[in-house]
């Protein structure tokens, strides 16, 4: 039988990983994909721009903050020590270990060094009088010998995971859809950011095209079958921000997410093996979120694809089909009497 002590010490461990998992995936996670944002994914926008005439001088803008750049790894420790609510010197001093980090093991390298850096920088501070050499020197030193030594092999081995779901995407489209769509899109929902995953496996062609769509349908879905509880701001701020809002209605009546959930799981398959849309890792993972999905997806197959065609596919198959598809399981449920428009409802 376990006693008492034992029960404490289960409880206690079972906290103790709470909080590591909350504060590493989930805050880590999210403001990691705030640092993406700000950096590399507005990049992508910016260069799409540039391709419009008289945007041409914003060519230059984009080149600053491309892939290549260390400027994203910056924005990413940046970003995340000041998710981790660090004192100054250690957000400033993450700026150099998430540029470090960035350059050898990309976005993961990055996080890595940068969580490493801030969480010693956070150790020292405050504890000598000479905080302003000892702070930056700790942060920098640990966190770019992090971002050397276990970026790298971690980095490798997401993106390694993420080629064999490219992979298999492309050898079974219909089951790889369907479960790339509903899983990413669940991840969106959820306070977990599916921008950075989708970065960090770099989900790539078929599978990125899948999960844009299933990311669209959580965002676009929430958007339209919350609009009597919500109204226009509910629709712009989960449509074009995050359906991410509803995470609280879903801890309270978990049945609200199986209409996008379904919406996702059935666009899916059709994304990979009617349409064959894709995508690419930076808009993969965004849904609609400042239609980066969309920019993503034009940038990945315009070259390929006539323009009027495209934006009618993009159109349907990430605003249009996951708004009807998840309306139409909405009312379903509704008549059932399983959803009522109330559990929508968000304190906006």
């Amino acid at each position: 039988m376990i006693d008492k002590k034992d029960n404490n010490e289960i409880n206690s461990g079972s906290k103790f990983l709470k909080k590591v998992l909350n504060r590493y995936f989930i805050t880590g996670l999210s403001y990691m994909a705030l640092g993406l944002f700000s950096s590399l994914i507005i990049g992508l926008i910016l260069s799409q721009l540039s391709q419009i005439p008289f945007l041409g001088f914003l060519k230059e803008f984009s080149a600053i903050i491309g892939a290549k750049s260390p400027v994203v790894g910056a924005a990413i420790g940046c970003a995340i020590a000041y998710g981790f609510k660090m004192p100054p010197l250690v957000i400033f001093s993450s700026v150099a270990t998430g540029a470090f980090g960035y350059s050898l093991g990309g976005p993961v390298g990055a996080f890595v060094a940068a969580v490493v850096g801030a969480e010693f920088g956070n150790l020292v501070s405050g504890k000598t009088k000479v905080d302003i050499v000892v702070i930056p020197l700790t942060t920098i030193i640990l966190g770019s010998l992090a971002g050397k030594f276990v970026g790298p092999p971690i980095s490798e081995f997401m993106i390694y995971m993420g080629d064999i779901i490219d992979v298999t995407t492309k050898l079974h489209p219909i089951p790889m859809g369907i479960l790339v769509a509903a899983l990413m899109g669940m991840f969106l929902t959820a306070p977990i950011s599916s921008a950075a995953i989708a970065i960090s496996l770099g989900l790539d062609g078929l599978a990125a095209g899948a999960a844009t769509v299933g990311c669209c349908a959580q965002m676009v879905g929430f958007a339209v079958m919350s609009f009597k509880a919500n109204g226009v701001g509910g629709l712009i701020s989960q449509g074009l921000g995050t359906s991410m809002l509803q995470v609280s209605n879903i801890v309270k009546k978990p049945q609200i997410w199986i209409p996008p959930i379904l919406a996702g799981a059935i666009l899916g398959p059709i994304s990979t093996s009617v349409l064959k849309m894709t995508n690419n890792p930076l808009g993969a993972g965004m849904g609609t979120s400042g239609l980066v999905g969309q920019f993503g997806t034009w940038a990945s197959m315009s070259s390929t694809t006539p323009p009027a065609q495209l934006i009618i596919m993009i159109l349907i198959m990430q605003i249009i089909a996951p708004a009807l598809l998840t309306l139409g399981f909405y009312y379903i449920m509704k008549k059932m009497n399983w959803i009522k428009d109330e559990y929508l409802a968000l304190n906006l």
